[in-house]
């Protein structure tokens, strides 16, 4: 059995990493179903594109090539995540351990990433992109401050790489770099780091890793914008002053419940020095505090720019990230005593983030005792088993209504190619008949029989099918861990290989 010591600050890097070893472990015990992005990632890992839509590829294609060595699963979707996101702790740790010499502190830092609702929560429920570019703002801070601290070819090279990273993993990590670089004029002594002819090869780095995707994003400037922006402006309409006041206080709701939980952990371990704390200054302290005052200042101008009125917490992540080190950087100016204190910081945290972990992994069976069902309750694998079974053919080809379908049925069919009638990687051509006997699936709310809708009707018709050969069949199967008679419907046909 692994033992922990909590008083150790190298221990700490242990303990996340078995913590995040039993994210995966229980993820893929609890249910062979898929969450949105994980179905999104195991449709859009079949194909290695420049994009895919409204979101950087860089996730997208770390999960290809994992796919590509290992083969699609669940596993493979679920290790590839977790372990950026360890990685996203490990380098926030370093960054940490650059700028204070206490190595406690530096731990709590590091620590303080798995406060943050995206990482503990929401990471265990459904993330992709946004893990991503957690991943890459800890390694840009890393790359940043060593640069600030010892400047070197490899970290100039170093934050040049992060910046790129970042960039292809959330568009909004873009303000990062941009606020470091406003953070850091003020300082005199440091001034000069910024217009360091090392600075262009890290600019060099950064515009040749984003290219090939910048070249996509001219060509397809509408779907890689217009998804978050609907998601932004959604809920309300009205005046622009209207927009603006709800804009606002959507922001600012979403920076507190983003940063409530570090900012009451700390205060729970430093009870009696929060006015020391939030007296203490020093030059790092101003930078990593301009930088995430810079970022929110900028949101906010995009909020009131776009009318926005909605704004999600996992949107901010990726600035509220850097809230943790601020805090351990205003403890170590305040010079205040930590001994004893990362003990006091980590077993609560560990407490909480596990708890949380087995309720997540538990609603597998705790919501159909209650009489409602999730994603993971979806039976994707008996719906498969029931229809093909009688096949002695599997299908080559399956074409689905949405992704998560797609990316679901395709880890129960890993030879076969899936696609979406709607957002095809390449459209339906009239020779896709040819590739041999192919399955065409829908689903519904949970109904015995969903609805055949006429576009997607309308699409196979246009892809060589007559309408006659559409004759929707129907299955219904138990619901993953279910109550009693409890099924879950599919609609489903098969249709005729074309003759050559």
């Amino acid at each position: 059995m692994v033992r922990i010591d909590f008083r150790r600050a190298d221990a700490m890097i242990f303990a996340v990493a078995a913590y995040f070893a039993l994210c995966v472990a229980l993820r893929v015990f609890i249910s062979p179903a898929l969450e949105i992005d994980e179905g999104e990632q195991a449709f859009v890992s079949q194909f290695l594109a420049l994009g895919y839509g409204p979101q950087p590829p860089f996730y997208n294609w770390l999960q290809y090539a994992v796919v590509e060595i290992f083969g699609v699963s669940l596993t493979a979707l679920t290790v590839l995540k977790h372990l950026l996101l360890f990685l996203c702790c490990l380098f926030y740790g370093l960054a940490a351990q650059v700028l204070i010499k206490d190595r406690a502190l530096a731990a709590m830092a590091m620590l303080g990433v798995l406060t943050l609702p995206p990482v503990f929560l929401l990471a265990q429920r459904d993330l992709s992109h946004t893990v991503a570019a957690l991943f890459a703002v800890s390694l840009f801070l890393y790359g940043f401050f060593r640069t600030l601290r010892s400047p070197s070819l490899f970290s100039y090279l170093l934050t040049g790489i992060a910046v790129g990273i970042g960039l292809m993993s959330k568009y909004n990590f873009a303000l990062v770099p941009a606020a470091a670089v406003l953070a850091v004029l003020p300082e005199r002594d440091l001034r000069q780091r910024i217009f360091d002819w090392r600075m262009i090869v890290a600019l060099a780095v950064a515009f040749v890793i984003v290219l090939p995707h910048a070249y996509w994003i001219l060509n397809n400037l509408t779907s890689a914008s217009a998804g978050t922006i609907n998601e932004m402006k959604e809920g309300l309409s009205g005046g622009r002053l209207m927009q603006a006041f709800h804009g606002t206080l959507s922001l600012i709701s979403a920076i507190f419940g983003a940063s409530i939980l570090p900012v009451v952990f700390f205060a729970v371990v430093f009870p009696f020095d929060i006015k020391r704390i939030c007296l203490a200054e020093s030059q790092w302290t101003r930078i990593t505090g301009r930088i995430i005052c810079f970022c929110l200042a900028a949101v906010l101008l995009i909020v009131l720019g776009l009318g926005a009125t909605h704004i999600r917490e996992k949107w901010l992540a990726v600035f509220i990230v850097l809230l943790p080190l601020y805090l351990c950087l205003k403890i170590d100016a305040a010079g205040i005593e930590t001994t004893g204190k990362l003990k006091r910081f980590s077993i609560p945290l560990f407490i909480m983030i596990f708890a949380v972990l087995i309720g997540v992994s538990a609603r597998v069976v705790t919501s159909p005792m209650l009489g409602s069902y999730n994603r993971l309750n979806i039976p994707y694998e008996a719906f498969i088993r029931d229809i093909t079974q009688n096949h002695a053919i599997q299908p080559a080809l399956v074409i689905a209504d949405d992704t998560n379908l797609a990316g679901s049925v395709r880890l129960q069919l890993p030879q076969a190619t899936v696609i979406t009638a709607f957002n095809p990687p390449t459209p339906l051509a009239a020779g896709w008949r040819s590739a041999g006997p192919v399955l065409v699936i829908w689903r519904g709310q949970g109904e015995p029989e969903p609805a055949f809708s006429e576009a997607f009707r309308q699409k196979l018709i246009e892809g060589g099918v007559a309408s006659g050969d559409i004759k929707p069949l129907y299955s219904a199967t138990p619901y993953y861990l279910g109550k009693g008679d409890d099924r879950y419907g599919f609609g489903y046909l098969w249709v005729a290989q074309e003759n050559p």
